[in-house]
């Protein structure tokens, strides 16, 4: 069973990254975060395998977030989910 965090600020991006994952049954949505604060908290919390990040996010962003996360827990990994076409973005996460 792989366990995943689903990170991003819209709420209709969530919900439905949150239906194509559900639908497989190796996959638990563990949790949701809204803000790349609240990311690096539910990811603390949770301990899931995996983290969706998007980069954009208010409070932290998602590239500061996804060094937290993988400072503090090297065996989590995160996937970047964006929309932008700026390979910088992701570099830097």
């Amino acid at each position: 069973m792989t366990t995943v965090l689903i990170a991003d600020d819209q709420t209709l991006v969530r919900v439905g990254l949150r239906k194509i994952l559900e639908s497989d049954p190796d996959t638990t949505v563990v949790g949701e975060a809204g803000d790349g604060e609240a990311a690096v908290t539910a990811a603390r919390n949770l301990r899931p395998d995996i983290v969706l990040m998007d980069i954009r996010m208010p409070v932290l962003d998602g590239i500061e977030a996804t060094r937290r996360i993988v400072h503090a827990q090297p065996l989590t990994r995160v996937l970047v989910v964006t929309t932008f076409g700026l390979d910088g973005y992701v570099y830097d996460a």
